[in-house]
């Protein structure tokens, strides 16, 4: 590991000192003005130069050029950010090697609150083809989102909460086709306003065939079909919203619906189909007389399900009914400290019902007060925050006791208080140069998924324990037992040091990272499968398999995992360089990579490999074109039962002309991914061994804003 850091840090610091190209700055079309983009999810509105703790932002061109049918397709190229990958249908984004329940998916500042943070199959219920910008928070963002976003926040940013006045009609129409899925996606993005009040609609549709893939979909098969069965989406949604500004007072409220079909690849004959209500509001009071300067509201209700279907019949159904709410207040400084103060409540009430249940139902309640608060001394800004918060899980018992009639199991209210705090500074060293560093403590309370989890999980393709219970084993028989006490908070000791460097011809990024995780939760494989309800070896179950013998449920021959707790270290970094060497040229270079370790010397499952690449940018009058290749390396540091991962490399390129017609600006773009139409298979997807990446893709799309 010391010597991928030395090398990065040679080849940046060479190129740093180097005689650059030098001109009046220059910004292509797809490029964000890092000095200027605030970071929207936090209520301090610092830009990205200006944070202590590691940010990157994709917006305009740049958003448009990543756009892909899931959000951890749409950031799969964001340096520190991988994806889960379920296919071309489901994929969460993973930062710094940490997914699921320690990843915060939120929509304006509020939780998605659907069922990705449960299991991979599970689609993210926010939309990008409608988004102004997504935001990536790398590390602990624990001070406002809690103690859910141990690792990271990726904020979905639209513009449903209409809080300016809107003097225009103005909007944006987009489309694009496929060739790889037969894809079509169609959007639309409207704003219009009178006197005070502010108004606005946004509605998607996006409509596939099954994917084609380089090779067979199973990793042993050869001759099959190189088309991906089952991974076809049909998907639709709008965003209606008002609001009503005037100098002092801003508020906005918006409703928003999401319907989506699509596909379980690893599932024959298995489709989702997902529904989700969502209402969200804001409320802000700015010039206010006194001590507290401003006063703002945030508050959401969210009605998700989806059902899975399995030849015609629903099998299992998970709902998630929630509310969320954030109040607080921006107050006058105090001896040069200026920030705020607030309080956090969330509830969700969460039940998968049917046959394949892997988890009872539950409510988890958190409340929770923070403060942030920021000071600047001559070239240092000073960042400091600290929050606790109280999380309450109530099961339902009758879950287990219908699953275990001899030997029923209870479970009381389990309470957790959980604290979390950072300490930042940036040191603006120059006007080009500046250095950042963060130290953040956090605690997280384990989720309901990974204290009771309890059956078959086939979207994991495992048979799920949770860390509430035990497996036992006497005289050759193995049994689950409830354990005495309760499973450990996640205690996270996270450091970061983040070198930026910012003037005409050049732009560089490098993040170094170390997180000590105390009682990491992982889903640890035990060696056991399921045979008519029953655990046996895997090797006891592949004698009956080759006899004819075992049985042909379902989830038999799933492996048993359960969900265990072992301190663990991840430790990497990220860099980013963008150098514009002619008037007209510019090239990008990025890495990342994560270590992932278990203190008994074992490695964390699923950890994505390191990863480089580097784009070609040329612009010159109406065109914008690119060439980019990127090296997924080989994963050979795997934990118990997981396979490797060979390396592989992607190429791609694009072309955009824009066209300026009266007071409409279109763009028109041919973009072509996986150019040499390599086999390629994410290391942290459940199902990489049965689904690889798509194939040669060539997309031709165009949009229109006025």
């Amino acid at each position: 590991m010391k010597n991928n850091y030395s090398h990065v840090a040679i080849a940046l610091l060479t190129a740093l000192s180097s005689q650059a190209y030098a001109a009046d700055k220059t910004i292509q079309k797809d490029e964000n003005d890092i000095e200027t983009v605030v970071i929207t999810a936090s209520p301090l509105k610092r830009t990205v130069l200006e944070s202590a703790t590691p940010v990157s932002i994709l917006s305009g061109e740049a958003l448009d050029q990543n756009q892909a049918a899931t959000l951890g397709d749409t950031l799969k190229s964001v340096p520190g950010v991988h994806s889960s990958y379920y296919g071309p249908v489901a994929s969460s984004p993973i930062i710094r090697g940490l997914d699921g329940p320690r990843v915060k998916i939120v929509q304006n500042g509020l939780g998605a609150s659907d069922a990705s943070r449960v299991g991979p199959d599970h689609q993210v219920s926010t939309e990008t083809s409608t988004a102004s910008q997504i935001e990536v928070l790398r590390g602990p963002a624990t001070l406002l989102y809690g103690s859910g976003a141990i690792g990271g926040v990726v904020n979905v940013v639209d513009d449903r909460l209409p809080l300016t006045r809107q003097d225009e009609f103005s909007g944006e129409v987009f489309a694009q086709y496929d060739d790889v899925s037969n894809g079509k996606t169609v959007s639309t993005n409207l704003n219009a306003g009178a006197g005070d009040f502010a108004f606005h609609v946004d509605a998607y549709n996006r409509n596939t065939d099954d994917y084609e893939i380089p090779v067979p979909a199973d990793i042993d098969e050869e001759g099959g079909s190189t088309t991906l069965t089952n991974s076809a989406i049909d998907a639709n949604g709008f965003n209606l919203g008002a609001g009503w500004v005037t100098d002092d007072t801003q508020a906005a409220f918006a409703y928003g619906r999401m319907d989506s079909e699509y596909g379980l690849p690893s599932e024959e004959d298995v489709y989702i189909n997902l529904k989700q209500d969502r209402y969200q509001g804001v409320v802000d009071w700015n010039n206010l007389d006194g001590f507290i300067s401003s006063v703002h509201s945030q508050n959401a209700y969210t009605d998700y399900q989806h059902s899975e279907i399995e030849d015609g019949e629903i099998g299992t159904t998970f709902k998630n009914e929630s509310i969320e709410s954030r109040l607080w207040a921006d107050h006058a400084p105090i001896n040069g400290w200026k920030g705020i103060v607030g309080l956090h409540y969330n509830n969700s009430d969460f039940q998968a019902i049917g046959e394949e249940a892997f988890t009872p139902p539950s409510e988890t309640d958190s409340i929770a007060a923070f403060v942030m608060e920021e000071k600047e001394v001559d070239s240092l800004l000073w960042q400091l925050g600290a929050r606790v918060e109280e999380t309450t899980h109530d099961v339902d018992n009758s879950f287990f006791t219908e699953l275990t009639t001899d030997n029923a199991m209870s479970f009381d209210d389990k309470d957790y208080t959980a604290f979390s705090g950072s300490a930042g500074v940036v040191w603006s060293i120059n006007d080009n140069h500046s250095l950042a560093f963060n130290y953040a403590y956090s605690q997280r309370a384990p989720s309901a998924t990974e204290m009771y989890s309890y059956g078959p999980h086939i979207g994991s393709g495992t048979y799920e324990i949770g860390g509430e219970f035990e497996i036992e084993e006497n005289n050759g028989e193995y049994s689950v037992a409830q354990i005495s006490g309760d499973m450990d908070k996640e205690t996270s000791n996270n450091i970061d040091l983040t070198y930026r460097y910012n003037s005409d011809a050049w732009s560089a990024s490098v993040s170094l990272y170390s997180n000590h995780v105390d009682n990491y939760i992982f889903e640890d494989y035990t060696g056991l499968v399921v045979n008519d309800g029953s655990f046996i070896t895997s090797d006891a179950y592949d004698a009956l398999a080759g006899a004819g013998l075992a049985s042909d449920e379902e989830s038999d021959g799933l492996p048993v995992v359960v969900f265990a707790q072992q301190d663990a270290h991840l430790y990497g970094y990220e860099a980013q360089v963008d150098w514009h060497f002619a008037d007209d040229w510019r090239v990008e270079v990025f890495s990342d990579y994560t270590r992932a370790k278990l203190d008994s010397g074992g490695n964390v499952p699923r950890t994505p490999p390191m990863r480089f690449g580097s784009t070609l940018h040329y612009e010159y009058g109406n065109w914008h074109t690119e060439v980019g290749v990127t090296r997924n390396s080989k994963q050979d540091k795997v934990a118990d039962y997981e396979t490797e991962t060979d390396g592989y490399t992607m190429l791609s390129a694009s072309a955009n002309y824009y066209l300026e017609l009266d007071n409409v600006d279109m763009t028109f773009y041919l973009k072509g991914e996986n150019l040499g139409d390599t086999e390629g298979r994410v290391h942290s997807s459940y199902i990489k061994d049965e689904v690889p990446l798509p194939g040669r893709a060539l997309s031709l799309g165009v949009r229109a804003s006025f």
